[in-house]
């Protein structure tokens, strides 16, 4: 059943025990296209074509939750408060004003101010954390467990986030906090057999969403799952340019990695339904 609040929000409800969630897919970048340095910038740091990856997750009963507004206008993973979630580390902000790669989004002059930024959470990511809560709570009334899962993908390699070549998987669960070790084995047991090169709670240890919303005693178990976008797309190792980035969606290209992903979410809702 679809229940859109708004025409950035849509939510499908589901009634198994899997909630999935897709906040970077939005390429809306709600007006801003003038104050921006150029469009491609603000929209190429989008998780490209996890929606079209994970489109199986409504045919296993899972509940899905998907923004169209682009993370160049609020991040509706990152901690609202500024405390920044991998302290040390080069991270982007609620309200980000440089890509991954460090150039500047805004034109000189034209970055948002703090009352912008307050509007902008109160107009977009409030909604979404409480369209997260209402279902999580809505699932959790009817089991005794639910499983969060937070879909994300990022470039291979980007050396001012991360050394070398990301892994294809990166399962995060806040260091073993959000989420059961049983069920993290599960899905670590899913990625070894994959052939690709994963990791648990490396460079990505699951973001806002993950931390805020996994409540293990109370029956929630949040996972993030970071994809290295080589794992399901023709992706070009290093620069990208917008005459070759994004590179178009290809289902025959993406099929072993939707294979994967189709194996650990089903494991995961049938987990909690045990």
């Amino acid at each position: 059943m679809n229940a859109n609040t708004t025409p950035w929000l849509k939510i499908h409800r589901g009634q198994a025990p899997l909630l999935v969630s897709l906040p970077h897919t939005g390429i809306d970048l709600a007006g801003l296209e003038p104050r921006l340095t150029s469009q491609w910038l603000g929209q190429r740091d989008c998780d490209w074509w996890i929606d079209q990856l994970y489109d199986f997750a409504q045919d296993l009963g899972a509940t899905i939750i998907h923004t169209a507004i682009s993370r160049t206008v609020i991040d509706v993973n990152r901690d609202p408060s500024g405390v920044s979630l991998y302290p040390g580390q080069t991270t982007t902000t609620l309200c980000p004003l440089e890509t991954f790669d460090g150039e500047a989004l805004y034109r000189a002059g034209e970055e948002p101010d703090g009352d912008e930024i307050a509007a902008r959470r109160e107009t977009y990511f409030d909604p979404y954390h409480a369209a997260l809560t209402a279902e999580l709570h809505r699932l959790r009334a009817a089991h005794s467990k639910v499983v969060l899962y937070d879909c994300h993908s990022i470039r291979s390699v980007i050396p001012r986030l991360f050394e070398g070549t990301l892994p294809v998987f990166n399962l995060g669960t806040d260091s073993g906090k959000s989420a059961a070790p049983e069920l993290q084995a599960r899905v670590e047991k899913i990625m070894a057999a994959s052939g690709e090169s994963h990791i648990s709670n490396g460079r990505f240890k699951g973001g806002f969403i993950t931390r805020h919303h996994g409540d293990p005693a109370g029956g929630i178990h949040a996972l993030q799952m970071e994809l290295s976008n080589r794992g399901y797309m023709r992706e070009p190792l290093g620069a990208v340019t917008p005459e070759i980035w994004p590179t178009q969606y290809d289902a025959a290209f993406a099929a072993p990695m939707r294979k994967t992903l189709t194996e650990i979410l089903t494991t995961a809702r049938d987990w909690a339904q045990a």
